[in-house]
């Protein structure tokens, strides 16, 4: 079955790269084996000669363009950036344990991700960038950390998950406001169908945005300790909670309150069919906003698109920080190298980064530079939702399980909601063990 196969290399990816040290042992990093902390040179010193390379996602390939072309300008370096064809994760985990790396990547820079590249032996760590005392303080620490050492740089808002929904479907639909919680979501949707209109987008063809779904279900049990009961072993897929969740979202595709090519349709269809007003909701994150972004000036996204957090208890945001948002420099046994990657790092988040968001139209993390004008008003609310927040099961689990890739087989038919939750269970205690948590 093409799934597991995924799913295996993805679990061997992870325990090949642990298979040498301990991730949560031994010596933190530092520049070439120096054994002294990392020293940060000046943003546009002088790096003729030096190439350096960034691995990038399908969806961030990008993003860098602009600071790419500042920092080469300023200090003579080349910097080519590397697109790593999707699932990007187990891509860049299987290339780094043969001991292929790039000089920087985009992360997701959350525990379990951070763990998943064994940090400390392949990445730089950054705690003493310059740049860090300028972000804004509910920011500052809200990833990026492994055993409180840093180890990814936030570049852009982190994501949250929540609904993206059409206000010109809304409104002529008799729909006033968004949902103020889950089920109030699930009652427009019907509303919705029951006029002809579809409710909401799924992108089960991609696959990845489909435990969004689940996630938001899960909010209010995160925030009373879900995760820390699942990451001991007390608690697990196939238990209540998060079996429930996963059962509705079912129930709610049986419903037929989805597109009806939802076994095949993509990211690039599901970006298409909202904001065409093909379907009135989608439940996604940031990297979503920004394919609108690129289809979109903001005046139209203004009228179309509104973001609202969900939960079921209310409008509580699950906060995801992607592989988009954040960056790590990797450990590659080049002195200069590993500074001109710290350089372009501190150029990135220090005399490129007003220039940078003003490209991207994104909000702006530090506290002393503004946000530009022209950032979409959904965006500006994603990022708000940010101080209300929980963690999601990347944030916040031990390990990163493929939930994903067994709700897909559930979409087109290949397991059951108890099949799911048992074999994300099972990959979820092979690699938690693999980390060292306790309990597995």
């Amino acid at each position: 079955m093409k799934i597991t196969a995924i799913t295996a290399a993805a679990a061997t990816a992870f325990l090949a790269l642990t298979a040498c040290s301990d991730p949560a042992s031994g010596p933190a990093a530092t520049p070439a084996g120096s054994g002294q902390p990392a020293a940060w040179a000046a943003p546009t010193g002088k790096l003729d000669g030096t190439t350096l390379t960034i691995w990038a996602a399908q969806n961030s390939n990008t993003v860098p363009k602009q600071v790419i072309d500042g920092f080469t300008k300023a200090t003579g370096a080349k910097v080519d950036v590397v697109t790593i064809p999707d699932p990007y994760e187990q891509g860049v985990q299987t290339k780094v344990a043969t001991g292929d790396k790039p000089d920087l990547a985009f992360w997701q820079p959350t525990a379990s991700m951070l763990t998943a590249l064994n940090a400390r032996t392949n990445l730089q760590p950054l705690d003493g960038a310059p740049w860090i005392a300028s972000m804004t303080p509910e920011l500052r620490d809200i990833t990026g950390l492994l055993d409180k050492t840093r180890y990814a740089a936030l570049v852009t808002s982190p994501a949250v998950e929540g609904v993206y929904y059409n206000k010109e479907v809304f409104a002529a639909n008799g729909v006033t406001a968004p949902p103020k919680n889950f089920d109030e979501m699930v009652e427009i949707a019907r509303k919705l169908k029951g006029k002809g209109v579809t409710p909401f987008f799924e992108m089960a063809g991609d696959k990845w945005a489909t435990q969004w779904w689940v996630q938001v279900q899960l909010a209010d049990a995160a925030r009373d300790g879900l995760w820390d009961r699942v990451n001991t072993g007390k608690e697990t897929f196939s238990d209540k909670t998060i079996l429930d969740a996963i059962k509705k979202y079912k129930a709610l595709i049986g419903e037929g309150l989805f597109n009806s090519d939802i076994k095949t349709a993509t990211f690039e269809d599901q970006g298409a069919a909202l904001l065409s007003g093909k379907a009135a909701m989608a439940v996604q994150v940031n990297s979503f906003f920004g394919q609108l972004q690129a289809k979109a000036d903001t005046a139209t996204l203004d009228k179309k698109i509104g973001f609202s957090p969900i939960s079921p208890s209310g409008n509580v945001g699950t906060f995801i920080p992607d592989q988009s948002n954040a960056l790590v420099v990797f450990r590659t046994g080049d002195a200069k190298r590993e500074a001109a990657a710290r350089q372009l790092l501190s150029y990135w988040m220090g005399p490129g980064y007003q220039s940078f968001i003003a490209d991207r139209k994104t909000v702006s993390l530090r506290a002393d530079v503004p946000s530009p004008a022209g950032v979409p008003q959904a965006l500006l609310d994603v990022h708000k939702s940010l101080g209300d927040a929980v963690g999601s099961m990347q944030a916040l689990a031990v390990a990163n399980p493929d939930l994903y890739l067994n709700l897909a087989d559930m979409i087109t038919g290949s397991l059951t909601p108890e099949q799911v939750a048992a074999a994300t269970q099972k990959q979820f205690a092979q690699l938690a063990k693999a980390a060292g948590a306790s309990g597995f």
